[in-house]
């Protein structure tokens, strides 16, 4: 029997916040937090955002969770649970990312169909020297694509590796990425939920795991100036009920033989592009990420096997149909983010939205598309803020307190510099 279990939630900065619960509570399913933590920022200023109750008593919240949910920790001794939130009268708290996937889903389950996930994570390493300065982790041979000591010196990888095996996460693969000292870690296609868990899991276990090695791993989308970004793919399928790929064509993958499912979540894609940024691009480093000829989803567009393409149709196809959404980055809470997808998706199923050609242009010096998503946050909000019919779709409150906390965010990081701006997430991301 575990000594103690850790029951989180991860808020709305993609923070994860929870509390040690002693053994003899594991049982109980439940345990309270201040609503108020959806008012905290980065910098633990504590803002009257809506939903947060700030300036109504600042209540409590309840997490709730149920005993299946329970699972095998890090931490010696120690299970974790990621749980669901309600307020204290006991409905579903409209500020719940969690929730708000859960919403998605069975808007999807609605129409016979249960969504599939798979999530590409891309993190950077660094070091903390005698001084307290960050410097990027040595990795000498570091290289796309890259494995072994000289990519990975201290060998923080294999320990995350070994762990998640120990813990039962699915990796598909761990490699280094394009810019050195950059990883990225993939974890195998599951229900959607399950999958959401799973990465988020994954994302706290690997850079506590890291951290004890000596290395600090972050997911921010940009934390070296002269280097590339790091994302959240989204991959997704759906299943129908006779358990079959919803996506799949039975003349095979790819752009010329989509199926009216594929086309519409393709057409809501391209159609929310905008709005979408705001909610799974949320930080001020994630639009110095997002640039054209980036590699970045930065393009309103969709395309078959190109990587300079947002919405990438796979070319595989049967079981392995699925589309492949470039936009997010790990600082969006990947609830949230993967809400968002599918919410966008369902949308041009349902409103039967206009699809775009196909991008022909090679997405470096020549692009179809004219629009890309905004120049910053602020310009993000904006178009989130405008974008109503994705709003509602993935939940008013949640939205509002996003945009409210993000406009607070723009004003406290207008004038930082580039070393400062890292600083202001890179512990928290």
């Amino acid at each position: 029997m575990a000594d103690r279990l850790r029951a989180m939630f991860c808020d709305h900065l993609s923070i994860m916040r929870g509390k040690y619960l002693p053994a003899h509570k594991i049982g109980s399913h439940e345990t309270r937090f201040c609503q108020s933590t959806f008012g905290v920022h980065y910098d633990r200023d504590l803002l009257p955002s809506p939903g947060s109750m700030m300036m109504e008593g600042l209540p409590d919240m309840e997490l709730r969770w149920e005993a299946d949910d329970i699972r095998d920790g890090w931490e010696p001794g120690t299970k974790v649970v990621l749980g669901d939130l309600y307020d204290v009268a006991g409905a579903p708290l409209g500020l719940c990312p969690r929730g708000a996937l859960k919403r998605a889903v069975a808007a999807w389950q609605d129409k016979g169909l249960s969504p599939k996930v798979g999530l590409e994570l891309e993190a950077f390493a660094f070091i903390q020297t005698e001084d307290g300065a960050l410097v990027p982790y040595n990795s000498p041979g570091g290289v796309v694509y890259g494995t072994g000591p000289f990519t990975d010196p201290l060998g923080f990888n294999d320990q995350i590796w070994e762990m998640a095996d120990k813990l039962g996460f699915k990796l598909d693969m761990i490699t280094a990425e394009y810019d050195a000292p950059q990883f990225e870690y993939t974890l195998t296609f599951d229900d959607a939920l399950r999958a959401v868990d799973d990465i988020v899991l994954f994302r706290t276990m690997a850079r506590e795991v890291a951290y004890r090695a000596g290395v600090i791993l972050t997911f921010m989308p940009k934390p070296l100036e002269d280097a590339g970004g790091s994302g959240l793919h989204v991959n997704f399928s759906f299943v129908d009920g006779d358990g079959k790929n919803a996506m799949a064509s039975p003349d095979g993958g790819g752009p010329e033989h989509m199926n009216a499912l594929t086309r519409g979540c393709v057409a809501g894609l391209v159609h929310h592009h905008k709005g979408l940024a705001g909610l799974i691009a949320p930080t001020a480093t994630s639009y110095k990420r997002l640039q054209p000829a980036s590699l970045s989803g930065y393009w309103q567009n969709w395309g078959g096997d190109h990587r300079n393409v947002t919405t990438r149709v796979s070319t595989e196809g049967g079981a392995k149909a699925r589309l492949e959404h470039r936009t997010a980055d790990a600082s969006a809470n990947p609830f949230t983010a993967v809400a968002a997808v599918l919410q966008a998706a369902r949308l041009g199923v349902e409103q039967g939205y206009a699809m775009p050609a196909m991008e022909t242009g090679d997405g470096f010096e020549v692009t179809d598309a004219s629009d890309g998503v905004a120049a910053d946050l602020a310009g993000a909000i904006e178009d989130l803020k405008a974008d109503e019919v994705l709003c509602s779709a993935v939940g008013d409150l949640l939205t509002q307190n996003h945009i409210f906390m993000k406009a607070q965010e723009v004003e406290k990081t207008a004038a930082l510099d580039a070393s400062a701006l890292r600083d202001f997430y890179i512990y928290f991301l």
